[in-house]
Parts: C-alpha cells; structure tokens; sequence
C-alpha cells in the first residue's frame, strides 16, 4: 500500500518547483488487540496547528516560514511554484512545504467555501 503527497522545494538556484512522491505503508501491529494496520515513518514533527483562510484569500509569492506539512480538511487552494507550474489541491491532498529559502510560491483559496487546513510543524 502507498501514501502520495506533494512537495513544494526550492533548488540550488531559489526557483520553487512540485515532486510528486509516494511513501510505502507496510503492515504492522499498530495498537493490539486490534489486527496489523498498514504504516509508513515519516517526518518528526514539533507540533501542530490549523489554518484557516476565507474564500478569496491570496497569499503572495513567499517563501514557507518553516518546514511543514499542510492537509487540506475543507474548501480548495491552488498553489503555484516560482518555474510557472500551478496545482489546484482540495480536500485530503497533504501537501510538504520545504521552500523557505529563494523565490517561494504563492497560494489563493479557490471557490466560496472557507479553507481548513491542518498544519504540522516538522523538526
């Protein structure tokens, strides 16, 4: 079984660009006495948040204030990168934020609908 996410990173020279990448699940016995789940290690993580935006909202060209990881819970947001390349993301689509040096992305929330997003701050 496979996990799929996106990641936003800048290279050598600052330009900000997606990779699609996928994680392998492999089956453990998670919490016992219930049967074996399907899990992945991933990030250490330092902590969590939620972000919420109205529709409209237009985030800038920036770079990510810090590593983290973004869950999209309600509503959609396109994001672009710096090399012209732009993704519309909706609900369950995770999303690793790793640009925070060089050009950036920007972001807007699509649509009527509130964005919620859950955020998790890695080390």
């Amino acid at each position: 079984m496979e996990a799929s996410y996106i990641r936003i990173f800048a290279d050598e020279g600052g330009e900000s660009h997606f990779e699609d990448l996928d994680v392998v699940l492999e089956q453990q016995n998670f919490a016992p006495p219930a049967g074996p789940v399907n899990i992945a290690p991933f990030q250490k993580a330092s902590g969590t948040f939620w972000f919420g935006a109205d529709p409209g909202w237009d985030g800038l060209a920036h770079p990510t204030p810090r590593r983290q990881i973004f869950c999209v819970v309600q509503g959609s947001i396109e994001g672009a990168t710096s090399d012209g390349e732009v993704r519309l993301f909706g609900p369950g689509a995770v999303i690793v934020l790793e640009d925070t040096e060089g050009e950036g992305h920007s972001t807007r929330v699509v649509g009527d609908e509130d964005l919620i997003m859950f955020g998790v701050v890695l080390d």
